[in-house]
């Protein structure tokens, strides 16, 4: 499978932030935060508007699984059987587009699938595809080929992809607060979807252990603006 990590715009300039942290660790020439925590925790909304205040990239590392996980299900592929799937994403060309404005695009054999992605259908067989050791191998080598800054957000950012990264934060939310956010964006009603993240929370277990050294915040009593304050509020202070 070929995959490309693409940045439709240019990082032309960083945030006077983004240099002071550059100037106190002069051996890295990244600047990345890392954003985990389980399904519907905030963890795009929040990722997206950092990134925009930073001006950086952001990349929703999730998407490489729900792409697959589409493939598998077009094809009429069991989510169970890995070798299936590997040999599938061998046959196709997957593209993730990351901007410093806007959502993350994917691109399969050069058709934008990124509606697709979001569906009850790909909700119920992501933690199944993504619990392939050779499938979270093959998005990780994906995710490192990434060059420069950027905002990254998923599962395992901060603890095995990007265990290097300086600002780790781990987002988390009560099932039932993240099944309400869920529901307009789901054909599934509010007990269904609240169900069904339970469910994933414990396929995804291996998963969603945070990094030691992230910090942790509790969204279920915060607005997306509210924790994003509070995620640069804590870079500024790491940094200065």
């Amino acid at each position: 499978m070929i995959m490309s990590m693409t940045f439709a715009m240019e990082r032309e300039t960083a945030s006077e932030l983004i240099e002071e942290d550059r100037l106190m660790n002069d051996n890295d020439k990244c600047f990345v935060v890392t954003l985990d925590g389980p399904a519907a925790s905030g963890k795009s909304s929040v990722a997206q508007q950092v990134a925009e205040a930073l001006n950086l990239p952001f990349v929703s590392s999730g998407l490489l699984y729900r792409a697959a996980t589409l493939l598998v299900l077009k094809h009429r592929l069991l989510p169970e059987d890995e070798a299936a799937v590997l040999a599938l994403l061998g046959k196709h060309r997957v593209e993730l587009i990351a901007r410093t404005t806007g959502s993350n695009r994917i691109l399969v054999d050069g058709q934008d699938v990124s509606a697709q992605l979001h569906t009850d259908d790909v909700d119920a067989n992501v933690s199944v595809v993504s619990r392939h050791d050779a499938v979270r191998d093959w998005v990780y080598k994906r995710l490192r080929e990434i060059k420069g800054s950027f905002v990254i957000e998923g599962r395992d950012m901060g603890t095995v992809v990007f265990p290097e990264a300086r600002h780790k934060f781990y987002l988390t939310a009560s099932a039932e607060v993240r099944a309400k956010r869920r529901v307009g964006e789901r054909a599934a009603g509010l007990r269904q979807i609240t169900e069904a993240l339970k469910r994933r929370d414990q396929l995804d277990a291996k998963q969603l252990a945070p990094a030691s050294d992230a910090l942790k915040i509790d969204t279920t009593e915060l607005t997306a603006e509210q924790v994003v304050a509070k995620v640069l509020k804590q870079i500024r202070t790491a940094v200065n």
